[in-house]
């Protein structure tokens, strides 16, 4: 089982802490971490894009002219999409971009983007982490008692009100109970601050 320093809120060290070697010691799988994360950017995609085809612009509703006689091209609207300001033939128009990877994939992923973490030595583990009331100085205070730079992600074992507001105005700072975990934060995130609790219960959930 892999074995990480156990810390506690002022930053001092309180022990060692042992994970779940089937959720954080496994050999990373670069290609499903990939895969899960081009998946949960596309179910981010708004998909509101839209163009008006020809039944849909404005004017167009008599013949321009007759249909034969007068040497030109036969035409039945000013609107076709041949004319300027008529319809747009094949336009995007509003749809969904998400699509759902198999469960297994999915869990794999999220194992995989976990155990990166610790092979990276980029994890700090909490014993607890409480705030009396939302203060950013306190949220500060903790990570710098940990040493933490770059983006950094919070994950506790339950949402903790005065937890994410307490980290809410710093930048590359975010605040996830563990159910909320998701690949794409894990990789955007230098390092993971994870409480003891929390990693139990991912262990418990993931394994």
């Amino acid at each position: 089982m892999p074995k990480v320093a156990l810390y506690n809120q002022d930053g001092a060290k309180a022990g060692d802490f042992e994970l779940n070697d089937a959720v954080f010691g496994i050999e990373p799988n670069v290609h499903v971490m990939n895969e899960a994360v081009i998946a949960q950017r596309a179910s981010l995609r708004q998909g509101t894009h839209k163009v008006k085809n020809r039944s849909e612009v404005r004017g167009g509703g008599r013949k321009p002219w007759r249909q034969k006689g007068t040497g030109r091209a036969r035409q039945g609207s000013i609107r076709s999409p041949q004319w300027v300001g008529g319809g747009t033939v094949f336009g995007p128009t509003p749809r969904s971009y998400s699509y759902k990877l198999p469960k297994k994939v999915r869990r794999l992923a999220l194992k995989s983007a976990l155990s990166s973490k610790v092979v990276e030595e980029n994890i700090f583990v909490l014993d607890a982490l409480n705030f009396d009331a939302p203060k950013t100085k306190e949220a500060i205070k903790v990570l710098e008692g940990l040493k933490v730079e770059g983006k950094a992600l919070i994950v506790t074992a339950d949402e903790n009100e005065n937890v994410v507001r307490s980290t809410n105005n710093l930048q590359g700072v975010k605040t996830l109970s563990v159910e909320q975990v998701n690949v794409l934060d894990l990789l955007t995130h230098d390092i993971l601050v994870i409480t003891k609790e929390a990693a139990e219960k991912a262990g418990e959930v993931l394994a």
